[in-house]
């Protein structure tokens, strides 16, 4: 049984025109019905509106392009756009699975033309950089650097890549599940007739991650095989995708609400939507979603919304579980930066290992493309009188801090543009630390913060609305009266604690450098001033606002075990920076929502390197037009709080989640065919301590095309304000760890109540498209 509000009613009749009653029972529009034995490139472009555009048939047809690698490895290889659009298929040297000469559209993160990516600059000089593009990924995946044989071939796949990407980016969810279906029946149809066979049948349903069993599926094909030839063709293909795309758990709450007339009018639509708990549903708005998501012209005339206007609906981000509302910018961005979560990142510059993994400027690049507002930068004494950036002491490459200057100038504004703090590590000495300052300077100009925009000991930090575009420095600052002979600090003046870890491996040398401050960069620093955290207890002299303290995951941990509430009425006033411990050799994250709950800003984590950590971190920035800057809940913004995440109170708020259904789930091993998952899902609360929770669903045997579960899970939260929700799905495994499948992570305020869809994400943040989960969500406060 679904849940929802089942009522007894008067239903409010309306007139139904015969001919709009009738269409719920016609087939819905669809690929074949243009002409249902057109090979699949003319029917996906042509849905795609770009069947006759030149850039597109041109890479359909394939060019041989150069990819570059270094200054000896630069390989000519065919690229070639496969017939569902969707895709571009590479030649490689050696022979790999299918899957790996393939990228998909939807994965790429940005076209580049030109010597705009740290390879093409580095190895592409040779080329002219007309000729030349760079093609970014979503995710782990490297760029990919080209060169074409001319100016205009080069333009042609830039130009033809944008397009494909902007009408992805257009489609409805029912269109990429139409799109994405014909382009698995075109790889099934082994012979390439436009007609299936009961063994292409059964090839088509594993490659969409479904095992039915043989005697239904011959029952389902033979139902559809009208001209019983034992092939289906054209209007039959057609009528057994409908019915394998069926969603009965969709038609049962479309039959509950529409009555016998098989329609919605619009005051049914409006009562649905009260049932889901809509804020200000009105009349006027259930006839604005008719009007919107309604396909049959007839239908929508009359103000009526059939099955299919009403899955469009539901699919579409008005029916997501997260509130379209808090995917713009909707939150006060003028308070003081101390009342924000910030997005951070730790060893921004790697992209790999600590140990010995490459360093690189696109490592910036991506951090930025993800939200992050503050990254680091560990700065070393170069060669020539050039400061390097790497993990100091390790085999990780060295890049320079003028190129990362110059990245953060291109780059850093692109996404969001609120402040970017540049937290500087700094080993340099003093000649090295002015060249480090100069380049600041020269290459940031105006965007770099130099001055207080108050006054010289502001009472507040500004706020983000105020440093708009601008970038500041967080490092060590020279005490008014210092040195000018020694230009080294007292003893009372210590390194922040991120620092002194670094020192324990360095030459006496090395530390007495470290501990000089050129007065040119100290000039530089002006909001973020690295100070040690000494003690919570109220000091005779408060610290300004612009002192800032770097904790190790360690420290951090304990004074939120030792000190609570004192340390979240620190982090109302101070910006506070968590970084993962240094025994993290391999790059691992820590959990950020423990630093959250005591309000700390900064919460730094490996971009690097993909797991749950990641995922909560991208779900608490997800909202706010993904600004990379969240306000922080009340509880931990007022001066005199008396919050403590380890007593958070009694439980005050019930969240319900029955989880139905889900959709098109991604096979994990594509080149096996008979790999069919098991999913079960699981929901995860992140939150204070007391919050914490997972309950998962049983698993479903062989099915990860529409597999139904129907089970409900409930939880118990005590401050809901803090808490991330995270729909995971797993592909069950009775003798070894389940497999992940996708998840979803978003802030538990953002949650939409009702019946809604979930867009799943892979490990690495990118769309798994058309896989979704439909739950239904309640929340009850008390």
């Amino acid at each position: 049984m679904l849940c929802g509000r089942w009522r007894s009613r008067r239903r409010q009749e309306s007139p139904v025109p015969a001919q709009v009653a009738a269409s719920v029972a016609l087939p819905p529009p669809s690929a074949l019905q243009d002409g249902g034995t057109k090979r699949p490139r003319l029917r996906a472009l042509k849905k795609m509106g770009l069947t006759e555009d030149e850039d597109v048939r041109a890479m359909l047809r394939g060019s041989r392009l150069c990819k570059i690698r270094s200054r000896t490895w630069q390989k000519e290889r065919l690229y070639r756009l496969q017939e569902d659009g969707l895709s571009v298929w590479f030649q490689r040297r050696i022979p790999h699975p299918p899957s790996q000469h393939i990228f998909f559209v939807q994965h790429i993160e940005a076209v580049r033309e030109g010597h705009q990516s740290e390879g093409l600059r580095r190895f592409g000089g040779a080329f002219a950089p007309a000729r030349c593009l760079t093609v970014t990924f979503k995710g782990r995946r490297k760029n990919l650097d080209l060169v074409a044989p001319t100016a205009e071939e080069a333009q042609r796949w830039v130009r033809g890549l944008a397009k494909l990407r902007a009408r992805l980016d257009a489609m409805s969810q029912r269109e990429r599940l139409d799109h994405w279906i014909h382009s698995y029946l075109h790889r099934a149809d082994s012979n390439q007739d436009s007609k299936m066979s009961f063994k292409e049948i059964k090839s088509l349903l594993r490659m969409v991650n479904v095992d039915m069993n043989d005697m239904y599926a011959y029952r389902l094909f033979k139902e559809c095989d009208r001209s019983n030839n034992e092939r289906l063709e054209g209007t039959e293909i057609e009528e057994f995708l409908r019915r394998l795309l069926k969603r009965p758990e969709l038609e049962e709450i479309f039959h509950r609400y529409s009555g016998e007339d098989r329609v919605l009018s619009a005051p049914e639509l409006l009562e649905f939507l009260e049932d889901q708990g809509e804020d200000g549903a009105t009349l006027a708005h259930a006839q604005q979603l008719i009007q919107t998501y309604e396909l049959n012209e007839t239908a929508k005339q009359h103000e009526l919304m059939t099955l299919d206007g009403f899955m469009m609906y539901l699919l579409s981000p008005e029916g997501d579980a997260l509130d379209p509302a808090h995917t713009c910018m909707f939150q006060d961005m003028d308070q003081p930066l101390a009342h924000y979560f910030i997005s951070s990142s730790h060893n921004t510059y790697l992209t790999d290992s600590q140990i010995g993994g490459l360093s690189s400027t696109e490592a910036y690049v991506r951090a930025f493309a993800q939200g992050c507002r503050c990254v680091e930068l560990d700065c070393w004494e170069g060669p020539g009188g050039e400061p390097v950036i790497y993990h100091g002491h390790t085999l990780t490459s060295k890049i320079l801090f003028r190129d990362v200057v110059q990245t953060v100038r291109d780059h850093a504004f692109t996404l969001s543009p609120y402040p970017v703090i540049l937290s500087l590590e700094n080993h340099c000495g003093l000649e090295q630390q002015a060249v480090m300052a100069r380049h600041l300077r020269t290459i940031l100009g105006d965007m770099l913060v130099t001055q207080a925009l108050d006054s010289q000991n502001p009472e507040e930090l500004p706020s983000p609305e105020q440093l708009k575009g601008r970038v500041l420095v967080k490092g060590k600052k020279l005490p008014a009266a210092w040195n000018e002979d020694g230009r080294i600090l007292s003893d009372r003046e210590e390194d922040d604690e991120e620092e002194e870890e670094e020192e324990g491996v360095q030459a006496e040398e090395q530390k007495r450098q470290a501990k000089q401050i050129s007065p040119e960069l100290s000039a530089l620093v002006v909001y973020c001033c690295a100070t040690r955290l000494r003690t919570l207890r109220p000091a005779p002299v408060p610290p300004q606002p612009c002192q800032m303290s770097s904790l190790s995951e360690r420290k951090a941990k304990k004074l939120i075990r030792e000190a609570g509430n004192s340390f979240v009425r620190h982090n109302a006033r101070q910006l506070i920076r968590v970084y993962p411990s240094g025994l993290r050799m391999n790059s691992a994250n820590y959990s950020p929502q423990e630093m959250w709950n005591s309000g700390c800003q900064l919460v730094a984590l490996n971009f690097q390197t993909p797991g749950y950590e990641m995922d909560l971190n991208a779900g608490r920035f997800l909202i706010n037009g993904r600004c990379g800057y969240v306000l922080k809940p009340a509880c931990l913004r007022q001066p005199d709080t008396t919050f403590d995440p380890e007593c958070p109170g009694p439980p005050r708020t019930t969240l319900t989640i029955q989880v139905l259904t889900a959709q098109q789930l991604p096979k994990l091993n594509a080149e096996k065919p008979n790999s069919i998952v098991d999913p079960l899902v699981r929901v995860e609360i992140h939150g204070v301590p007391m919050d914490c929770a997972r309950k998962e669903t049983n698993y479903v045997l062989n099915n990860g095309f529409n597999p139904r579960w129907g089970q409900t899970l409930q939880f118990q939260l005590r401050a809901p304000e803090l808490a991330l929700t995270r729909f995971m799905v797993e592909d069950y495994d009775t003798t070894s760890p389940n497999d992940f499948v996708g998840q979803f992570t978003l802030p538990f305020n953002s949650l939409k109540q009702g019946y809604r869809h979930i867009h799943l994400l892979s490990k690495d943040g990118a769309s798994l498209s058309p896989a979704t989960l439909f739950v239904h969500i309640r929340i009850q406060h008390s």
